[in-house]
């Protein structure tokens, strides 16, 4: 696999890990839904679904990782969301809700996170 792919695979693990212990309950990951696309995390937060986009960036002078969350990118994290759960038994009583994790890599030193609850 390509070094872009590696990036996002770890990304993808420290933003799990990062679910974990703040208390949410990872469901699934990588959840593909033919060609519509794929959700990164699905967690279980309480009662409700949270669908997990992750954004990994070495760190630099380009777009900060919680910024490439787009409008059409919302839209279809909302449709394979309910994909999701027409597949897995409805929507939960909490409902669902949108989370981004930006995980961005320094040079140097530890990983920094960001979480964002309900981004959309």
């Amino acid at each position: 696999m390509n070094g872009q792919g590696a990036l996002g695979r770890y990304g993808e693990d420290v933003a799990a890990r990062m679910l974990r212990e703040a208390g949410l309950d990872v469901l699934a990951r990588n959840w593909r839904c033919g060609r519509r696309g794929e959700i990164d995390i699905l967690a279980a937060d309480g009662d409700a679904l949270v669908v997990c986009e992750v954004k990994t960036r070495r760190e630099g002078p380009f777009q900060a990782p919680m910024a490439a969350l787009t409008p059409a990118k919302v839209a279809r994290l909302r449709v394979l969301a309910e994909r999701w759960t027409a597949e897995h038994g409805g929507a939960p009583p909490g409902g669902v809700r949108i989370d981004v994790v930006g995980v961005t890599l320094p040079a140097r030193g530890a990983a920094r996170v960001e979480h964002a609850r309900g981004v959309a």
